[in-house]
């Protein structure tokens, strides 16, 4: 098994070297499998995320969203909380300020930001992803550290995390630690990974 630097390295490497052309196909053909899924269809509030670094684009899925007329949001970094996030409502009028990592987001406004249980769907960027759902990130433990309710709770977990992801990205098996959130599914170019906590393994619907 490859330490995570290691498969961080090589998935960003690789995703990186994608041409513009390849990257707005995946995010095209990601969003046209996720556009006609029950999970999408059934949720309202949804939040996505600006794409950085090669990271697979949401933004065709959260154009979809809109004219279907849901609630999209981003995520915004918590000045108190560096580690954690809330979630802004994103129009397509929105203005996105960078961030201190140089990621654009929208201005957070106290009185508009959503905590993220009050989400039906997540779209979550990842770095690598295996079958039984487990993500990897970039390292900075934001996703896991906002997400950290969910392992308190046996029902009612909200929102769904759909991770979004080029298909190269799947690793056979990562390591997990205990503080990690593991995914719904995962949405690629080629179809929906929904995992299926009953038994090993996704099944591509």
């Amino acid at each position: 098994m490859s330490s995570k630097a290691d498969l961080r390295k090589q998935m960003r490497r690789q995703r990186r070297g994608l041409s513009a052309q390849q990257r707005r196909a995946s995010a095209e053909q990601m969003a046209y499998h996720v556009a006609g899924s029950a999970l999408f269809r059934r949720s309202r509030h949804i939040a996505g995320y600006v794409a950085n670094d090669g990271e697979l684009d949401p933004m065709p899925l959260v154009e979809i969203a809109w004219a279907m007329q849901k609630i999209c949001y981003l995520p915004v970094l918590d000045a108190l909380h560096p580690s954690r996030l809330w979630f802004t409502p994103y129009f397509p009028d929105s203005e996105l300020v960078p961030n201190r990592f140089g990621i654009p987001e929208p201005k957070m406004l106290r009185r508009r930001r959503v905590p993220p249980w009050r989400l039906d769907l997540m779209l979550v960027p990842l770095v690598g992803f295996d079958s039984d759902g487990n993500r990897l990130g970039m390292g900075g433990g934001f996703y896991d550290q906002t997400l950290a309710f969910l392992q308190r709770r046996s029902c009612w977990k909200k929102p769904r995390l759909l991770g979004v992801a080029y298909d190269f990205q799947q690793v056979n098996r990562l390591p997990v630690e205990p503080w990690d959130i593991p995914l719904d599914g995962i949405a690629t170019a080629s179809c929906i990974h929904v995992i299926d906590r009953g038994r090993t393994g996704y099944s591509g619907v």
